[in-house]
């Protein structure tokens, strides 16, 4: 069975999820919020099928639309009902999941489309992190992905996984299930003991 319908789909509406708890954290009106959470589901997967040049999921599926859209109904729900949704342990396990799913999405489109291991990896990223980067620009803001948090190593590291897990001969299934849960266990790690990539003062100062 092809795990990348059931992995995206869960991305989709996670990031969406989460990217709409951002724009209600900024008191957008309800269409802001719609736009931030499609972008934050939709631009990394986008970005994905152009640099294997074909055409974008999100333009050819009715479904996909339908599920980012759940995901965004979803939010403002919670944001109704919860004070700092964004904070909430569910937006950052949502993020967390979507984090898993997407670089699982972006690493299986990769490997299908022939691409080498750098490209298993790069995809696995861009996926993951693409729509997150885009929303953050649409906030006003630097993006999330090139400050100190470890968030799209977690990814690299998913992709990596998964690459090394296909040349050792394992099903996809497996070699998904692996990116999944080596992206997803980074990332809950991350969070809970703080992990940072270093910053260039941050070397200075240790000199």
């Amino acid at each position: 069975m092809d795990p990348f319908p059931v992995i995206n789909a869960v991305g989709l509406a996670a990031f969406a999820f989460v990217g709409a708890t951002k724009a209600i954290r900024e008191r957008f009106d309800l269409f802001g919020v719609a736009v931030v959470g499609l972008v934050t589901a939709f631009a990394g997967g986008t970005t994905r099928d152009l640099l294997v040049n074909r055409v974008p999921l999100a333009l050819s599926s009715p479904v996909e639309i339908a599920v980012g859209t759940f995901g965004v109904v979803a939010a403002v729900g919670v944001g109704a009902v919860v004070e700092s949704a964004n904070d909430h342990p569910v937006t950052v396990s949502a993020d967390a999941v979507g984090l898993a799913s997407f670089a699982t999405a972006g690493a299986i489109v990769a490997t299908n489309a022939e691409i080498g291991g750098f490209g298993v990896v790069a995809l696995a990223v861009v996926n993951a992190v693409g729509g997150g980067a885009f929303a953050d620009v649409l906030l006003d803001r630097s993006p999330f992905v090139l400050l100190d948090d470890f968030y799209a190593s977690c990814a690299f590291l998913g992709g990596l996984a998964y690459w090394l897990a296909v040349q050792l001969g394992a099903s996809g299934e497996l070699s998904a299930f692996l990116c999944v849960s080596v992206t997803f266990g980074t990332r809950v790690l991350a969070v809970r003991y703080g992990w940072e990539v270093p910053t260039a003062q941050t070397l200075r100062t240790a000199d």
